[in-house]
């Protein structure tokens, strides 16, 4: 299996490569060169795979047809080291719980730092260290986070040979557990770097010291973030693992409704659809911040500035640069990488919008790819939160509550089950949740008193030299 860009780089690499590398050196992101496609023989053994051997054995098979690069007994080994229920709290991993009838929610949070985040970059920890390991090297890894994006990595990185992790993070935009988990943490290899600025800052800091070949490839910096195409991959897997607990039979389908707003955590579901796997629709779910609903409902993709990013009560979708928007994007121009580059890399730095309303592409959207969208407010927020715990008592956080509330509107032929990616546990926006119920959520006995706990964290300007050079400064020698 060999990856290209979005935006035409000449070079074709092998996983463990573009594993290490992050983006493209175009800028692009990678992805395959085509979607292993699964037939109906195979999603049976992938269902049994599930039911019978667990959730380690199903991401070893869906891995298996995208990493060749790895010995299968080696893989199949990181992927049992990964998916335990000591880590992730039960031994279906990502059970689903009934709502309602035909909604259903995929429980994605269950690993150390309470997030959907954890489901991936567990894995990309232990995968990280295996090829660092094989070719004697360093990574230092740059990313930047919205909120559980850091904090995920940084659990799964601390300790690990071979590995530094700076994390950038907008100051003061995280909810404060959110900024506890990750600015607590005393290990030597994680960097915490707090910028002024919003998340979609952080994201250009690390594009800009990404897109400088020169200092990547004397530093070896390496990415966290969804744009690097190996956390994307271990998302798919639950969506295989949710099909196949939600129907008995291969000729069922059924629709994800999903919190997006970087678009990471969907573009996996378009990947699982792109192989076969039968699903009807693929719902987004934005927040205030509804770059990506524009998009789906005017073809218009519209970035917004850091004052017209709107600070809310699901902070994790504050984001109007969607990053891995662009693999979409390719595959809906037929993977045209010239239109591509012109997109993502010409209109946007100059306009910062592109319009495919008038493209005959633009309804395959819908029609071809199956996507639809929504968008949730605070007030939509608190009385959804209201309605889930008072009706099926079950507490939801805010980001999933933005799931569940659009994913009630788009629901649609209740033999088609809907299932909301759940995308962290409540604790971590208390204050929400308080709002919403007049009493704060459960909060896990291993978190008690994050938040008093003495933080290392730097300040820093929304400046890519100033991070650049943290970094020099805090890499012993360039490797």
């Amino acid at each position: 299996m060999l990856y290209l860009s979005t935006r035409g780089h000449s070079d074709r690499k092998r996983f463990c490569d573009i594993l290490l590398e992050g983006l493209a050196p175009d800028g692009g992101l990678y992805l395959p060169e085509r979607y292993p496609r699964i037939d109906d023989a195979a999603l049976t053994r992938l269902r049994t795979a599930y039911h019978e051997q667990g959730y380690a054995e199903l991401a070893f098979q869906i891995l298996s047809l995208y990493i060749d690069d790895i010995p299968a007994a080696d893989l199949k080994r990181l992927c049992e080291k990964t998916y335990t229920a000591e880590v992730f709290g039960t031994g279906e991993i990502v059970p689903l719980r009934h709502l309602e009838d035909g909604l259903w929610l995929e429980a994605l949070s269950n690993g150390p730092t309470l997030a959907f985040k954890d489901m991936a970059m567990q894995l990309l920890g232990n995968l990280f260290e295996y090829e660092l390991a094989r070719r004697g090297e360093q990574l230092n890894i740059l990313g930047a986070t919205s909120g559980d994006t850091g904090s995920a990595a940084e659990y799964a990185m601390k300790g690990k040979a071979g590995v530094r992790v700076f994390m950038t993070s907008p100051s003061g935009r995280m909810s404060p557990f959110q900024q506890a988990q990750m600015f607590s943490l005393q290990d030597a290899n994680i960097h915490n770097i707090a910028i002024e600025g919003v998340f979609d800052d952080c994201q250009d800091i690390v594009k800009a010291v990404s897109n400088d070949l020169e200092f990547k490839r004397r530093y070896k910096i390496g990415t966290v973030n969804s744009i690097n195409w190996a956390r994307l991959l271990a998302q798919v897997v639950y969506y295989f693992a949710g099909y196949v607990q939600a129907t008995e039979t291969n000729d069922q389908k059924v629709s994800f409704t999903v919190p997006s707003g970087n678009f990471g955590n969907v573009c996996a579901g378009h990947v699982a659809r792109m192989m076969g796997l039968p699903i009807d629709r693929l719902v987004v779910a934005t927040n205030e911040n509804d770059v990506l609903d524009e998009f789906f409902r005017t073809g218009v993709y519209r970035v917004r500035g850091s004052a017209d990013t709107h600070e809310t009560s699901s902070p994790s979708m504050d984001i109007s640069k969607a990053s891995n928007f662009e693999r979409f994007v390719f595959d809906l121009l037929g993977r045209d990488a010239a239109r591509t580059q012109a997109l993502f890399g010409d209109a946007l730095a100059r306009d910062g919008r592109f319009d495919l309303s008038a493209d005959p592409h633009f309804a395959e959207a819908a029609t071809r790819y199956g996507f639809a969208s929504g968008k949730s407010t605070h007030a939509d927020r608190l009385a959804t939160i209201k309605d889930n715990f008072v009706r099926h008592g079950v507490t939801i956080d805010t980001h999933t509550a933005d799931g569940v509330k659009v994913a009630l509107e788009q629901r649609g032929d209740a033999a088609v089950p809907m299932i909301v990616l759940e995308t962290a546990l409540p604790i971590k926006f208390a204050e929400t949740i308080v709002q919403a119920l007049g009493q704060p959520p459960e909060r896990p006995a291993k978190f008690e008193g994050i938040e008093a706990l003495p933080k290392r964290v730097q300040l820093m300007p929304a400046d890519a030299e100033a991070v650049k050079d943290y970094i020099r400064r805090h890499v012993p020698e360039a490797a």
